[in-house]
């Protein structure tokens, strides 16, 4: 079979008068360019083109009888090296050459060296947008070298991110028994339809040529600048919030393992720390085996609190902590209700509801995650396995654990049973699995602001290079510091769920997939037949444009987009009903509780 990979450019490819400011002929230099990953001019077209030409060769290379032998992270490496390597030495032995320089915003630099008369030093002078002389076949290898994660890696970063069933059964209280079942089913499915929708859009607009890196790579190629920012912008909030809030429920482990003896500020600080060390690590793929562990780690909790639940009491003082008129001498007895509990409001079952948006949130990571897979094709595979681990997880814990405490079932429910053992040993596990999504959530977090923030406005340099790497070691700890002193601002769990379910996750997950995959198809399906990318020129002849292409491509598929559209503007009204829930809650909480105020040695949990 024919490698394929030569076709990726071409010689006419080269020709694309976007990269060629300075009039430089493509057949002086026939080979492969690099191109600015984020430039407005770029056709949907185009990415369209290149990522069929990727997706075939990747199955030919990765996919049934290849002949591929899978190698470590270390041994990809060494790939990408020899493959530069060999070019440098190439060069060394002609006449001067040109060397590659990468500016910040990804666009591709020759610094070519003019030799004086005698011996007199060479002239550098750079040029921006001329091509690099590196054959395509060697783009292609070097480029592929980072993607090393299968699907296996990914099914368990997916359960790490998502998997945390410690407040379902708060959220069963809040809605009741079959309101609860019911959203939590629907919640679940949709979730998975999003991330398939992710999928299949990421497999239609990545390539080797422009690699997606982020969420905000497909708001980008789907409707512009605008939007990749506002994605990007939400996407760094919510990773912050995360880590915030995973700080604050481990510092109330440490504040529970402490029996409140020892600071509810060291308690955070404790936690803090730690992440600051562990963040340390880079890439994504050293996280699998820690990811691994995470999710067994986390079943275990599972198992041990349904067994401590069903031969002990709930933890009343801890229920008293956050309900000051509570009678801990003469409590009530476990009530369950089939439908809505009552004496609860709107706010009660809205503050249910986005407890099981936040439990099903983890589409924000999902392009992240493919971006490092070696065969994107089998992401369905991990995502397919996890939503239906994380499902069965999240029934039978939820309604277990309703059932077992009733109204009294807490937020965070290891530490909502009485006996203090079982306490000490779950929270343990708890702080270790907590830290490794931290660590996650805050790996990806400073990558988005590193990569958009950084690149695009400061011209920084490469993540991977030297100077990088040194920034990352110093912005971990500022990151992590940040997210310390507004959790300490703010010690309210209950809260910071919602307002993180309602205000980021909510989008990420539900929102924006249909509302990108209704841009995307009505681009693809309004293309006609003569309306193809044409690599010679790098350039589409459009027919017609505005709102009449626009309807014609809403109409290919007319149903399954009104139902992309409903979908959508439900998540719309869904959000705006969170963030009421969430701040309504917020002012609530800080009337009601003595303990929950900034900056104080008191843990939020008595």
């Amino acid at each position: 079979m024919a490698s394929g990979i030569g076709s990726i450019s071409g010689p006419g490819a080269v020709d694309d008068k976007r990269l060629h400011a300075d009039g430089v002929d493509a057949t002086t230099f026939p080979t492969r360019v690099i191109e600015k990953l984020h430039d407005p001019s770029i056709p949907f077209e185009e990415y369209l083109h290149y990522a069929k030409i990727t997706r075939q060769e990747e199955d030919r290379l990765y996919g049934p009888g290849s002949d591929f032998v899978q190698g470590s992270g270390p041994t990809m490496t060494f790939i990408k090296e020899k493959v530069l390597r060999k070019r440098v030495e190439h060069r060394r032995q002609s006449v001067p050459q040109p060397r590659l320089s990468v500016s910040a915003q990804g666009e591709g630099q020759i610094v070519r060296p003019e030799s004086d008369s005698g011996n007199e030093k060479s002239v550098v002078e750079k040029k921006k947008f001329e091509p690099v002389t590196i054959s395509d076949e060697e783009w292609v290898q070097a480029s592929r070298a980072a993607r090393t994660a299968t699907w296996g890696a990914v099914f368990y970063l997916i359960t790490t991110d998502i998997l945390g069933p410690f407040s379902t059964g708060y959220a069963f209280s809040q809605m009741g028994l079959g309101p609860g079942v019911t959203l939590f089913t629907i919640f679940g499915a949709l979730a998975g339809y999003s991330g398939y929708q992710l999928w299949r859009m990421y497999l239609q607009m990545d390539s080797d040529r422009y690699p997606m890196k982020g969420y905000g790579d497909i708001a980008f190629r789907v409707y512009g600048s605008w939007f990749r920012h506002t994605c990007n912008l939400l996407q760094s909030f919510q990773f912050f919030l995360n880590v915030a809030l995973i700080i604050l429920s481990s510092g109330q482990s440490i504040s529970q393992l402490s029996k409140g003896q020892l600071c509810f500020i060291v308690c955070v600080v404790v936690c803090m720390i730690a992440g600051c060390i562990v963040g340390q690590i880079r890439t994504l793929q050293r996280f699998g085996w820690l990811a691994s562990w995470a999710v067994f780690l986390n079943l275990f909790i599972i198992f041990a609190t349904m067994g401590v639940m069903a031969h002990s009491p709930p933890n009343y003082q801890l229920y008293a902590a956050s309900n000051p008129d509570f009678d801990i001498n003469n409590p009530p007895p476990v009530q369950v209700s089939g439908s809505a509990p009552p004496g609860l409001g709107i706010v009660d079952n809205v503050n249910g509801l986005m407890n099981a948006v936040f439990s099903f949130g983890g589409a924000t990571l999902f392009v992240e995650l493919m971006a490092e897979m070696r065969r994107p094709m089998d992401f369905w595979k991990g995502l397919l396995c996890a939503d239906i681990l994380i499902y069965a997880c999240y029934m039978v814990y939820g309604i277990y654990t309703y059932c077992m405490q009733g109204q009294y079932a807490y937020n965070v429910s290891y530490q909502g049973v009485s006996p203090y053992g079982w306490q000490t040993a779950c929270n343990i596990i708890g702080l270790i699995t907590g830290l490794i999504a931290a660590v996650l959530y805050g790996n990806i977090g400073i990558k988005v602001l590193y990569n958009n923030l950084g690149r695009d406005v400061l011209n920084l340099p490469l993540l991977e290079s030297k100077t990088g790497k040194w920034i990352w070691v110093f912005f971990v700890p500022i990151y992590w510091t940040l997210a310390w002193v507004v959790t300490q601002s703010v010690p309210q769990i209950n809260t910071w769920i919602v307002l993180v379910g309602a205000g980021c996750i909510l989008q990420f997950t539900y929102t924006f997939p249909p509302f990108m995959m209704l841009g995307f198809k009505c681009q693809r399906d309004a293309m006609l037949p003569g309306e193809v990318y044409d690599p010679a020129t790098g350039t589409v002849q459009h027919v017609d444009s505005g709102i009449q292409r626009w309807w014609r491509g809403f109409q290919k598929e007319f149903w399954w987009n009104m139902f992309d559209l409903i979908f959508y503007l439900g998540s719309v009204v869904t959000c705006i009903l969170g963030l009421y829930a969430a701040f309504t809650s917020m002012v609530d909480a800080y009337k009601n509780s003595p303990n929950l105020s900034a900056w104080r040695c008191e843990s939020p949990t008595g």
